[in-house]
């Protein structure tokens, strides 16, 4: 058993018979969209999941032996031209994205708490539409990007007030930075 999963799904992932799923919850700023890709609901990590079918897609998953953030993508195939507009207008860039693996026992009930497979941030959105049917793809980022960004500081009295307001402690930097000093006497 590795990286977490319960000792009844690794159970089940090692038995003869696999009924495996995935499950995406994408935190859109209208509501969270949570599918998976069988038909019907299915309910875990108290949430309620819709079942899509084949209309949820999501791409592989590259890893290797070095720190390097690696995303997927999460598609939509075959929707509504209806929600293309809808896609469009939301609030999504760098909100959260989890995508889980699981399985379902004989009786397709979930088997106890399903993999986190991914868990990063929602980072671009494309929409094709051939006006009868839409794709969009949801482009997610690993969590591990952050530390590729560049954090620009400044040691001045207006940039230590955003993280510490009221505090003085660079009040006088600005009178610094083209005085003389003379050290010792001469």
């Amino acid at each position: 058993m590795s990286r977490g999963i319960t000792s009844a799904l690794n159970t089940v992932f090692t038995s003869d018979t696999v009924r495996p799923f995935m499950a995406v919850n994408l935190a859109f700023s209208g509501g969270n969209v949570t599918v998976w890709t069988g038909l019907g609901n299915i309910t875990f990590a108290s949430t309620t999941f819709i079942g899509t079918g084949e209309i949820l897609g999501v791409s592989p998953v590259t890893e290797n032996g070095s720190v390097q953030a690696n995303g997927l993508v999460v598609s939509f195939n075959g929707l509504d031209s209806s929600l293309v507009s809808t896609a469009l207008t939301e609030n999504y860039q760098g909100r959260s994205a989890t995508i889980y693996i699981g399985s379902l026992t004989d009786s397709y009930t979930v088997v106890s708490d399903p993999y986190v497979f991914f868990k990063g941030r929602m980072d671009k959105m494309s929409v094709s539409d051939d006006g009868e049917n839409a794709v969009i793809k949801v482009t997610c980022e690993s969590r591990l990007i952050d530390l590729n960004r560049n954090r620009v500081r400044r040691f001045t009295q207006v940039d230590q007030q955003t993280e510490f307001a009221g505090d003085l402690g660079l009040n006088f930097v600005e009178s610094l930075q083209e005085k003389s000093i003379d050290w010792g006497t001469s």
